[in-house]
């Protein structure tokens, strides 16, 4: 935690350029087949609303405007003061960083650097690097299971279909389950993964600080005894708005395409590929994942080809490369000011 950003990126040259050749080549097999009927998008593409792609620019930047709230709101429960805006700044130049190292490891490393104090207490930054994430894509399971519900009920599914997202909402009740058993039994948890971290260190060959592990370990416990307390409802409410916002954007650009769609298909198309993107945390943003199950659900759905092409690649160029592009110079520009944005206990919220 103690390296700075850059220094870690410098360090993984090799691995990054490896990972750029192998996004290279999923966008390539994955996405480029989806082209089937170039003509037809195209002539869909030159049809498109330039007034309604204009404001679905703007609704994916309340979006990430709701990932920085919740963001904000995490710090608060620390009783750390941050801005909206430098937030969001944040989250813009986490995700880049979470392209190119480490992927999700990478995004939260940045976010709690980022976020870390000057006086040593890491509880908010802990927080920060965890609960926006946590309940992103507690949102997204939310959603799945509804999208799930409307293919078993409106749309014929395949043996393959059922069976794999069964698997996957299966997975992730695991998980939710695993979390409430470590709740309840918080210790002995934080004894298992200190041992499993130890483990890890020794197989790295690095040192590994028990206490300071299992101090940080503790952090989520605490922020889910203060979530009890109801201070869980405004983070609801930041993935609210990132979800609900991100949805929209779908929806107007299906609009700008000249495509009406019914609010189960979108959901059920927006829901499942973007969690099975999560899932697939080894590619950062789920780069050929997420487009490739979207088309193949809102075809499958009979939404036409051509502009079901168009508009997941706008969408994806608007809520994914364009902000994660744009994400790199915000991420210079936060590493170098970190010492002067660093809370002190000055800026610490009066609780």
């Amino acid at each position: 935690m103690k390296k700075t950003i850059l220094n870690f990126i410098a360090q993984h040259r090799v691995k990054n350029r490896l990972l750029l050749l192998l996004l290279l080549g999923i966008v390539v097999h994955l996405i480029l087949p989806q082209i089937s009927s170039l003509e037809k998008s195209w002539q869909v593409l030159l049809k498109m609303n330039l007034w309604l792609m204009g404001l679905a620019f703007l609704t994916e930047s309340i979006c990430y405007g709701g990932y920085g709230y919740m963001l904000q709101q995490s710090l608060a429960i620390a009783s750390q003061a941050q801005t909206l805006l430098r937030s969001t700044l944040i989250v813009l130049g986490s995700n880049s960083v979470g392209m190119v190292v480490g992927g999700v490891v990478g995004n939260s490393a940045a976010v709690f650097r980022w976020t870390s104090q000057s006086d040593g207490d890491l509880e908010g930054s802990t927080l920060a690097s965890l609960l926006p994430s946590l309940f992103n894509n507690l949102m997204l399971v939310i959603l799945s299971i509804f999208g799930l519900i409307h293919l078993l009920l409106v749309h014929d599914l395949t043996s393959v279909q059922i069976i794999s997202f069964s698997l996957m909402l299966l997975l992730l009740a695991c998980l939710i389950g695993l979390f409430i058993l470590a709740v309840h039994h918080r210790q002995r948890a934080v004894l298992l993964i200190d041992q499993l971290l130890i483990k890890l260190a020794r197989i790295r060959h690095q040192a590994h600080d028990s206490n300071q592990s299992r101090k940080q370990l503790m952090g989520p416990f605490s922020a889910w005894d203060e979530l009890k307390k109801g201070k869980w409802q405004p983070i609801a409410l930041g993935a609210l708005i990132n979800s609900g916002f991100d949805m929209l954007t779908l929806y107007i650009l299906f609009t700008a395409a000249g495509q009406s769609i019914q609010a189960g298909i979108l959901l059920t198309g927006y829901g499942l590929p973007l969690l099975l993107g999560k899932m697939a945390f080894i590619i950062p943003g789920g780069v050929g994942v997420v487009e490739s199950s979207m088309a193949a659900l809102y075809s499958g759905m009979g939404i036409p080809h051509a502009e079901v092409v168009v508009v997941i690649l706008s969408y994806r160029l608007i809520s994914f490369w364009i902000p994660g592009l744009s994400g790199f110079p915000i991420a210079a520009y936060l590493q170098t000011t970190i010492t002067n944005h660093q809370l002190s206990p000055a800026k610490k919220i009066k609780s």
